[in-house]
C-alpha cells in the first residue's frame, strides 16, 4: 500500500526568505507537467541510479530516503532495484501525481515537508538520503545538510546526483528550454566538490566522495548504442572536468 502523509511544522527559527524561496520553488515545479520529471524507464535514466547504487554502496533491503522526489522519476526505479523507498517533497501537488504513476505497483511512504526541519519520527531511522538533481533547489544546502544527517543511522551514507556547473550544455539548456528559468536552476553554480564537501563537513557528514560521469543527451544515450559510446568517451581525460553529471557522497561516522 502506498501511503501519504503531509507534515506541517512550524520553526522559529527558519527565515522569511526561506518560506518565500520554497514557495517559488513549488509554483516552478508545479505550474505545468515538467516532462523532465515525468517517470520513464529507460537506460539514460537506469543509468543515473545504477551509478548512485554503486557510489553509494546501496543494497536491497535498505531504508532509503529520497529528498525532492518529485513526480517519482527516480523513485520508482530505485523502489525497483528493492530498495525500501520513502520520498519527500514540498509540494503535495507532486507527490499526489509521484501515486498516479505508481498506481500501487510498489509499497512507498510519501512525505511532503522540508529536509532542514524534518520529522521527528523519521529522524535516525534510514540507511541512506539520495537525491537526483536536488542539491541546487535547496536554499541552504548546509541547513539542508544536517536535516539530511538527522535522518541517518549511524554509519548511513548520503548519494546526491547533480549538474556539473563547468558543463556548457546546462547554460543553453536552462536559457532556451519553455518552462526553465535561471531564478530557479542558479543553484547548478554552487554544485562543485568544495562547497558540497564543506557541506557536508559541517553536518558531520564524513568519508566524502565525488566523481563525474555522462557524456551523451538523453536522445543518444537512449540508443542501443548509446552506452557503449558514452563508456568510450567518458575516458578522454581532455573533457573529464566537464562531464555532465557529478555524484557527492558523504557518511555519519
Amino acid at each position: 500500500m502506498t501511503r501519504v502523509r503531509r507534515e506541517v511544522r512550524s520553526n522559529p527559527q527558519a527565515r522569511d526568505e526561506t518560506h518565500l524561496y520554497n514557495a517559488r520553488q513549488r509554483a516552478y515545479f508545479e505550474r505545468s507537467m515538467k516532462k523532465t520529471m515525468i517517470p520513464v524507464d529507460t537506460p539514460y535514466l537506469r543509468r543515473h541510479v545504477d551509478e548512485a547504487i554503486r557510489f553509494g554502496g546501496l543494497e536491497a533491503g535498505e531504508r532509503v530516503l529520497e529528498v525532492g522526489c518529485g513526480m517519482g522519476r527516480y523513485t520508482l526505479l530505485l523502489a525497483g532495484r528493492g530498495l525500501r523507498m520513502t520520498g519527500l517533497d514540498l509540494s503535495s501537488v507532486l507527490l499526489d501525481r509521484l501515486l498516479d504513476f505508481n498506481a500501487g505497483k510498489h509499497d512507498l511512504a510519501l512525505v511532503c515537508a522540508d529536509v532542514e526541519t524534518p520529522p521527528a519520527e523519521l529522524l535516525g531511522t534510514f540507511d541512506a538520503v539520495v537525491g537526483f538533481f536536488t542539491l541546487h533547489h535547496l536554499v541552504d544546502v548546509e541547513r539542508s545538510m544536517h536535516g539530511v544527517r538527522a535522518l541517518l543511522k549511524p554509519g548511513g551514507r548520503v548519494v546526491f546526483l547533480e549538474p556539473n556547473p563547468l558543463n556548457p550544455l546546462y547554460y543553453l539548456q536552462v536559457t532556451f528550454t519553455p518552462g526553465m528559468s535561471w531564478s530557479a536552476e542558479r543553484g547548478m553554480l554552487r554544485m562543485r566538490p568544495g562547497p558540497i564537501a564543506g557541506a557536508m563537513a559541517a553536518a558531520g557528514l564524513g568519508d566524502f566522495g565525488f566523481e563525474r560521469f555522462g557524456f551523451l543527451p538523453p536522445f543518444l544515450a537512449n540508443l542501443r548504442w548509446g552506452g557503449r559510446a558514452e563508456a568510450a568517451l567518458e575516458r578522454f581525460p581532455w573533457w573529464r572536468a566537464n562531464l555532465p553529471f557529478q555524484l557527492f557522497r558523504g557518511r555519519v561516522p
